[in-house]
């Protein structure tokens, strides 16, 4: 060597012995391995399918489970097909229409595809019928759908009893090739238009893998280049690559042997379980070796504060945030190990007082009230924005505003709706309801049901009989036999799909529109349900994907309310144990409401929804903002206010900066969902900073105290 090394620009450096470099050798090789591992063993690949939002035995799924069992249907596709000009009748169109559907058709995994060409007994009979032109012609008659139904079960053919049904994204980018196919711009405003829940999850899926691979990769990057400009050293770098590698390959394993699958939320958990071992890394460089046993007391509670987070996420109903709550929990104890089992090896040797950056003057002094007073006002601004804060997401704000898919799932949702909703209504006396006097109530609540704002498109008992009706010869039929030979074989049982065989309970099926929706579904669903009790009805059962994401928003709401205040509460209760002084638990309590008043205001004052995907932030920025506050109030019991303040400014600046940093990146994803979640994080840490360094000192400790406590 050429000369002395200076880890962290701050001090003196003490030749490693043989011994130290053989076990950081040994460690880095183990880390290189451990990624080799990662990419041959693991799937990374995040799932996501129509029930990604509750687990399959949950209670919420109940009544959408029995709707599939009742009435049993295929998830749909909907292709949209604009003619150029606006006549459905146009011959050439129709050639389209047809050509499109055969070629759908004999895709891999579709079960049967319905068009103007392909079910209706003409395509003049269908815009006019009142069952085909809902099913399949726009309100304005300006577009018309091609409904792919995608096969419930095995392939057809396929050997053996174990068969796997046909993976709907496969069939989706058998689509989207076929279509891409006929045109060479399917977002044009005349032309293709896609939508559907297997089509929209797909895309959240694609999003996600894109992410995954590109926004992870960059952090990680971007956190190595942070740790090399905070402690100018190669070691510490390395030494943060290779513990936060172990640390994330160590929670894969973990996973793969619980069988938990990578979904929509743990899709970034190799960047959270990376940033929980780098959180500690950082205070564990900044006090140095002799430091060491002092530091691991207070990293220890940060951990039990984090794994306290993600704990209470087990006891949500989503399945999303519980195997979050699992993998966070895992990635936790394995960052917590990491840093002091695998980093210490890498640790300069500089003391804790000049690690910290050598200046004997504070960065601001602990009596100004200056920077409580800028906080206090940035925080009143932020929440101004908490009243509008909305967990009720739209499908439609996972995609950009203006990108092609946006206005592609814009299209059809303006045309007809796209999230479905099913009604299930009985009689109140248990009477059938395939009687003349019962359609004539069912045709009253078709068209309340079709007036209402909220609703694209209306698919009833009433309207398919009415469709019967036009047949010849159906004039000399009553009502009871049309519906059975609507449910035979010969019509393809189309009549079970909004009819029980003891005709006691029917179905309506609507398609919501997602697009301009501003009251909660949660509001829709219920006005709905009113509007089936004044028609003479039950509500029986609600189910679908709309009522689902009601559900889960005011899931994300009450985690938010009771999860977050439990948590805070619990948080305040430690920090009084580990600082001894109810002042000072107090002043650490209202910090972190303080963080996440900042998270959760900007959000609201933004008009950003806090979705499924995002929502878990203010649990990670919570437990940054703790990690900070817990190594603040540690060394002040050891040092007094004033001491504490300046040995921790450059560590608590430090981390929330590396953290900005990396987080920030996720701002440049086309995906709102990870834009968010970066958001929130950046937020956090920001405000953690701010809090521990600008109003917890003065806080905490009363008068002439400040200086010496």
């Amino acid at each position: 060597m050429s000369g002395p090394e200076n880890p962290a620009g701050i001090g003196p450096h003490s030749r490693p012995r043989p011994r130290s470099g053989t076990l950081r050798l040994a460690l880095a090789a183990a880390a290189v391995g451990a990624i080799l591992l990662a990419g041959w063993t693991f799937d990374l690949s995040p799932r996501v399918e129509d029930d990604f939002f509750f687990a399959s035995d949950d209670p919420q799924l109940a009544a959408s489970r029995e709707i599939e069992a009742l009435f049993p249907a295929a998830p749909q596709v909907l292709v949209q097909l604009a003619p150029a000009g606006g006549d459905l009748l146009d011959p050439a169109y129709l050639e389209l229409v047809e050509e499109v559907s055969g070629e759908l058709t004999a895709i891999p995994g579709v079960d049967r595809v319905v068009s103007l060409t392909r079910g209706p007994s003409s395509p003049a009979a269908a815009l006019e019928g009142p069952f085909w032109r809902r099913l399949l012609v726009a309100p304005e008659q300006d577009a018309a759908l091609v409904l792919v139904e995608l096969a419930p079960e095995p392939v057809p053919g396929a050997q053996g009893a174990d068969s796997a049904s046909p993976d709907p994204g496969a069939v989706v980018r058998g689509i989207e090739a076929a279509l891409e196919e006929r045109t060479g711009d399917p977002g044009a405003e005349v032309g293709f238009r896609t939508s559907g829940v297997p089509y929209v999850l797909e895309q959240i899926r694609r999003h996600l893998v894109r992410d995954l691979r590109v926004f992870s990769l960059t952090a990680l990057g971007i956190f190595g280049l942070a740790v090399a400009g905070l402690f100018r050293s190669f070691r510490v770098v390395v030494g943060t690559l290779v513990s936060g590698v172990l640390a994330v390959v160590a929670t894969l394993v973990a996973l793969q042997g619980l069988d938990v699958p990578i979904g929509v939320l743990t899709a970034n958990i190799a960047t959270l379980v990376f940033v929980l071992t780098l959180s500690h890394i950082v205070f564990l460089t900044a006090a140095g070796r002799e430091a060491l046993a002092r530091t691991r007391r207070a990293s220890f509670w940060c951990a039990v504060t984090t794994l306290l987070g993600f704990a209470s996420l087990l006891l949500a109903s989503a399945q999303p945030l519980r195997e979050l709550g699992l993998a966070g929990g895992i990635g936790t104890m394995a960052a917590f190990a990491a840093a002091y089992l695998a980093y210490p090896p890498f640790l300069p040797t500089a003391g804790a007082r000049r690690a910290s950056g050598g200046d004997p003057r504070p960065v601001v002094r602990p009596t100004s009230l200056v920077p409580l007073a800028l906080l206090c006002l940035l925080l009143a601004v932020a929440a101004v924005g908490l009243p509008w804060l909305r967990t009720d997401a739209s499908l439609l704000t996972y995609f950009a505003p203006g990108s092609e898919l946006r206005r592609g799932l814009e299209a059809v949702d303006r045309r007809g709706g796209s999230s479905p909703l099913s009604l299930v209504v009985t009689d109140p006396d248990g009477g059938p309801l395939d009687t003349e006097v019962a359609l004539g109530r069912l045709e009253s609540l078709h068209q309340a049901l079709e007036a209402d704002p909220a609703v694209g498109t209306v698919l009833s008992p009433w309207a398919l009989v009415a469709e019967a009706r036009r047949q010849p010869l159906a004039a000399f039929l009553g009502v009871p036999q049309l519906v059975d030979l609507l449910s035979s074989e010969s019509f393809g049982g189309v009549g079970s799909s909004v009819y029980t065989a003891d005709r006691r309970r029917a179905r309506f099926l609507l398609r919501m529109k997602e697009a301009g929706r501003t009251a909660p579904r949660g509001e829709v669903v219920a006005r709905l349900e009113d509007a089936v009790a004044a028609a003479g009805f039950e509500p029986a059962l609600t189910g679908g994907l709309y009522e689902l994401q009601g559900k889960l928003a005011t899931l994300v709401a009450s985690s938010l309310a009771v999860g977050l205040g439990a948590l805070v509460v619990l948080f305040g209760v430690l920090a009084l144990g580990l600082s001894r002084r109810l002042r000072t638990a107090a002043a650490m309590t209202a910090g972190l409401v303080a963080i996440l008043t900042a998270v959760l205001g900007s959000f609201g004052l933004l008009g950003r929804p806090l979705d499924i995907i995002a929502s878990p932030a203010a649990n990670l920025a919570l437990a940054l903002g703790v990690d900070s506050m817990i190594h603040l109030v540690l060394a002040a019991r050891r040092l007094g206010w004033a001491e504490a303040r300046r040995q921790m400014a450059r560590p608590v600046l430090g981390s929330a900066a590396i953290l900005a940093a990396g987080f920030g990146v996720f701002l440049l994803s086309s995906f709102p969902p990870t834009r968010s979640f970066g958001l929130a994080v950046v937020v956090g840490a920001l405000t953690a900073a701010a809090v521990a360094l600008g109003a917890l000192p003065v806080l905490a400790a009363p008068g002439r105290s400040r200086e010496s406590r």
